[in-house]
């Protein structure tokens, strides 16, 4: 499919504010392409009557179950590695997902959330998701949302369902933002929405900022705490409370972790606690050293956290916590600011990118560096240990003119992203956990057209998704192209010519 030459992985957190102030002054030259309020028990809000479904639908999911297993958010090394070599990684562009139109140069848009399973792409737009055929691109499904995503699962559950969290209605201008209050679980498979929910106070709905899947549980968390509803029914089983304490955000998959505030303004303490997914009690309790305020689960099982141990650093964390599955400290990583790079968002629970864990180790790139060769840069992923904090001595090597980042973990190999040179094409590998040899299971074409289209796309903090030979890269955040001849894409799909 061709693409017009430019200028330059579940779902996941939406903008916030300061995500919003960094994305409108970098928009004018990358966006291109062919306060805290103590909670009192709540009530709900149900508009699950209203279902709206897909036109057309695909196979798909079975509906929630009390037990039901996520795929995606967290990475561990548990199982068998799935993911095959292809005979041919040559990769063609399957198709694009064209941003939405916007007319405002002030504007700047949410459609953040996506999900790839065997045969549907669903991308987020505007007020709405798009389940499109995951080889050809067209279109199986819609389905209408309240508003702009603000928050998107990682994960799609066993039985293929996936949620977001929306604001409360549509916008009538840029400055127009609405709370993001509504909690929607659906089908990936068909588009069906299964429930849209949201819990009050008083006559104020609270406003969520992440949301994950745990067994048959959603989780939603914010400023205002946490709440969480049964994944099939969208029956709320808890909600923020008159406590002292909120549940700032979760990290789910295989284990539901909170990370928690409590005290008053200026004398808060945190800590991080493995929930029972159906009730919220909590299995245990790690409380953070006195002076963080801030903590970011890398993954939920085995616990790992990585904190700011001072003001906002220039990379993601610069303290990785491992905990045992009693919640004690195993040992603690330091990772100097400035040296690696992998990314954080700022105020998020669970939005780390660019670091994994798996085999009992801790994955994370380094900053480029000069190679080999002359005038070459490049860089590597090195790893610590999670049972003593030193560096383990593994090292995957990018090669000159590349640079490297973990996506995910495949059973005990380590699936990674390679950005090349000028003349060549992206690769996603993948890496042995014990002997590191690399196996190349894709790479885009290297024209001019598709390398300016995933620059812009800036793979690293994108929506990166890889499974079965697809490749899928999604923007969050979209706004008026720089000028009219610009073509902006919202998604971009790979997969064997």
């Amino acid at each position: 499919m061709p693409m017009q030459p430019q200028p330059p992985q579940g779902g996941r957190k939406g903008p916030g504010a300061t995500t919003w102030i960094i994305v409108a002054a970098v928009a004018a030259i990358a966006l291109i392409v062919g306060g805290g309020v103590y909670m009192y028990s709540a009530t709900g809000g149900d508009d699950s009557k209203n279902n709206s479904s897909g036109t057309t639908g695909g196979s798909g999911g079975s509906g929630g179950k009390d037990d039901d297993a996520t795929s995606g958010g967290t990475d561990t090394s548990s199982g068998e590695a799935k993911e095959k070599a292809p005979a041919d990684p040559s990769a063609k562009v399957l198709f694009q997902v064209p941003a939405p139109t916007i007319t405002d140069k002030q504007e700047i848009d949410s459609v953040s959330g996506s999900w790839l399973t065997d045969s549907v792409y669903a991308k987020a737009g505007v007020a709405k998701i798009v389940g499109y055929d995951a080889d050809s691109g067209s279109s199986k499904w819609t389905l209408p949302l309240t508003g702009q995503t603000c928050a998107a699962s990682p994960e799609i559950s066993a039985s293929g369902i996936a949620a977001v969290v929306t604001e409360s209605g549509k916008r009538a201008g840029s400055s127009d933002r609405k709370p993001c209050s509504e909690v929607t679980a659906f089908e990936v498979a068909t588009g069906k929405k299964l429930w849209t929910k949201n819990v009050s106070v008083g006559d104020a709905k609270v406003a969520f900022e992440e949301v994950t899947l745990s067994g048959g549980t959603v989780g939603v968390g914010g400023l205002y705490g946490g709440a969480a509803f049964d994944l099939s029914s969208g029956k709320v089983l808890w909600q923020p409370k008159a406590s002292g304490c909120q549940d700032l955000g979760y990290a789910g998959g295989e284990q539901l972790v909170a990370v928690r505030k409590c005290g008053e303004y200026g004398d808060e303490k945190y800590e991080v606690q493995l929930l029972d997914p159906k009730s919220g009690n909590v299995k245990w309790s790690y409380k953070l050293p006195t002076g963080i305020d801030n903590a970011k689960v890398i993954s939920s099982k085995p616990v790992v956290f990585g904190v700011d141990s001072g003001d906002v650093t220039a990379s993601g964390v610069t303290d990785v916590f491992s905990l045992d599955d009693s919640g004690k400290l195993r040992t603690k990583i330091t990772l100097a600011d400035g040296k690696y790079e992998h990314d954080c968002g700022v105020g998020d629970v669970h939005d780390c990118h660019a670091i994994t864990v798996g085999n009992d180790k801790l994955y994370v790139p380094t900053k480029e560096h000069d190679g080999t060769a002359q005038g070459s840069r490049t860089n590597e992923i090195v790893t610590f240990s999670l049972a003593t904090g030193k560096t383990a001595g593994d090292k995957i090597d990018a090669g000159d003119d590349y640079e490297i980042f973990p996506i995910r973990m495949d059973g005990g190999n380590v699936i990674a992203y390679k950005d090349g040179p000028y003349n060549k094409g992206s690769q996603v590998v993948s890496v042995n956990g014990t002997s590191l040899k690399e196996t190349k299971l894709l790479e885009t074409p290297s024209t001019d057209a598709v390398r300016s289209a995933i620059s812009s796309m800036v793979p690293k903090s994108s929506e990166l998704l890889y499974t079965d030979g697809r490749l899928f890269m999604g923007k969050d955040l979209v706004s008026k192209p720089y000028s009219t001849d610009q073509k902006e894409y919202a998604a971009l799909g790979f997969g064997a010519k």
